[in-house]
């Protein structure tokens, strides 16, 4: 079987790429390192040509409002084009948890309509939605950082491994197509607040972290609901413990 990943090179994009190449499949991992440009479209029906299944793990550049919604479109709309025109069999697209309950961010409104361009397109699909990935937790701390506190709100959070996310969207990839929305997430669900506070302290970094009702996730309000699962979710198997440690034994 012949899959394109698009955004091939990236974090998860490379782990499926190795992942679906381990089970013997032919896989083209196309990005701009390799002359596939998804907003041009240069290189794009080249790579796609001959290929039954399509992963997109592809993300914007940039998060401001105007040029993430361009890229979600534009992205969209010549993938779809390609795609009909080499007659792709199954489309899977890596989404987010919680797209539809985060509609105060710019980044969420674009990723909701790139789902529904691909729930219209008539390509059988799947999108797997995920919940924040583990190697972002840094940035989740910092985005919180006010002078020598880190302030974070105790909106629910259930993080997944990059891992866990690649051997996800690989497996839907050699599934049939669900022409749904299924969610993945890690094992553990924590509270913002305490998981920085826990990465902290396996990192031994004393910073206080407080616990701010009026803090946001990177600009957005959340809740106990906000970024997790609703319903049924596939779990991952790898846990915040045994993340921070492979973690800190790469260091």
């Amino acid at each position: 079987m012949k899959i394109v990943v698009i955004g091939g090179s990236g974090l998860i994009g490379s782990q499926v790429v190795s992942n679906l190449q381990q089970q013997g499949h032919e896989v083209v991992a196309a990005s701009l390192s390799s002359g596939v440009n998804v907003l041009t479209g240069e290189g794009l029906p080249e790579a796609i040509a001959g290929a039954d299944v399509v992963v997109d793990v592809s993300n914007s550049p940039s998060f401001e409002d105007k040029a993430v919604m361009n890229f979600f479109e534009t992205a969209g709309r010549n993938l779809e084009k390609a795609e009909k025109e080499h007659g792709v069999k199954h489309h899977v697209a890596l989404s987010v948890v919680g797209t539809e309950r985060l509609q105060a961010s710019g980044y969420f409104r674009a990723k909701l309509v790139q789902e529904n361009m691909i729930k219209s397109s008539g390509i059988p699909y799947s999108i797997v939605r995920a919940t924040q990935f583990f190697e972002f937790v840094e940035a989740i701390a910092g985005s919180g950082r006010t002078g020598e506190e880190i302030h974070m709100p105790t909106g629910g959070i259930q993080p997944i491994a990059s891992a866990d996310v690649a051997a996800l969207v690989a497996a839907a990839a050699l599934h049939a197509p669900t022409n749904a929305i299924n969610d993945i997430a890690g094992p553990e669900r924590f509270q913002l607040d305490d998981l920085i506070r826990r990465y902290l302290q396996y990192k031994g970094d004393a910073t206080r972290v407080v616990t701010d009702v009026n803090a946001t996730y990177f600009g957005t309000p959340v809740d106990a609901l906000s970024l997790v699962p609703h319903g049924d979710a596939q779990l991952g198997s790898i846990k915040l413990e045994e993340w921070m440690k492979r973690k800190l034994a790469a260091v």
